[in-house]
């Protein structure tokens, strides 16, 4: 049994060497890619939910610089009380437990790990969305994560407020991701427009992976080619940034969004591929 225990040690060491060794020569290798709408994000970096601790997250937070708009707090000083909320189907996020006064950076790490994305996916979100981190403001804190928030109407209320629209878009993104074929846009070739306006058009997209496809079906958008070439403006009528700068913001704060930490001739799910992480080992019965 001890040798077994060391050989099963030693395999789980290579693993991870052996990953951070790929990892680190694929992102040299997408540091400086130009945007590509079929591929936005890699499943890896996207659904990697062990990838940051509470502590890590609160700890980025604090390194932001953040300069408020109105009376809001910066979310690393921003807490709230929240509640219970129950796991609603096989493959969903596992719910959530409430606490009293509980910092953003762990509220953001919970829903994380409940619904089984990376943490820095909700980071990049709220940025893209509301500019949370850097530019804080109490209407930004009500639909934090722009969830049931359509271009064209108000906000649902029933979702408004910090906990609410997280834990909410962690689980539209995992039922996305467990039902990909209930959905618009889905690995493949797809028409995606530019903007709502239709006259703005579309180009079709063979995406590429899940995490690109729930990117796709949280903001139905791609940016056109304009847009990319001026990625900070000036905006014309038919520019649409919500893809781009997730893709940009993530660049800045975490990396390239493209890595993945092992190699393809690895079981997929080390990848996270179609946002499944590897099912627990069983552990056999000794007599």
């Amino acid at each position: 049994m001890r040798r077994l225990r060391l050989f099963s040690a030693f395999l789980a060491a290579l693993v991870v060497t052996i990953g951070l060794l790929v990892g680190l020569a694929t992102t040299s290798a997408h540091a400086t890619a130009p945007f590509n709408p079929a591929f936005i994000v890699s499943d890896d970096s996207f659904f990697n939910y062990q990838a940051m601790s509470a502590t890590e997250v609160q700890d980025f937070l604090e390194q932001q610089l953040c300069v408020s708009r109105d009376s809001a707090p910066c979310l690393a000083d921003f807490r709230q009380t929240t509640g219970d909320r129950t796991r609603s189907g096989p493959g969903q996020c596992d719910g959530y437990t409430g606490a009293a006064d509980e910092r953003a950076s762990r509220i953001i790490w919970k829903v994380a790990q409940s619904c089984r994305i990376n943490p820095a996916v909700l980071l990049v979100l709220l940025q893209k969305e509301q500019s949370l981190v850097t530019r804080p403001s109490l209407a930004g804190y009500q639909k934090a994560t722009g969830y049931a928030c359509p271009d064209s109407a108000d906000c649902n209320a029933k979702y408004l407020g910090f906990v609410n629209q997280v834990y909410m878009a962690g689980w539209q993104l995992r039922e996305y991701t467990q039902h990909p074929n209930a959905w618009r846009y889905r690995i493949g070739k797809t028409k995606v427009q530019y903007h709502p306006k239709l006259e703005c058009g579309s180009s079709v997209v063979n995406i590429r992976n899940q995490a690109t496809a729930d990117l796709y079906n949280y903001t139905p958008y791609q940016p056109n080619a304009d847009t990319i070439a001026h990625p900070h403006g000036p905006a014309t009528s038919c520019s649409t940034y919500g893809n781009l700068n997730f893709s940009s913001i993530w660049r800045q704060w975490f990396g390239d969004p493209l890595a993945v930490r092992f190699p393809d001739w690895f079981p997929g799910c080390l990848n996270f591929v179609g946002g499944q992480d590897c099912p627990a080992p069983s552990v056999p019965a000794f007599g």
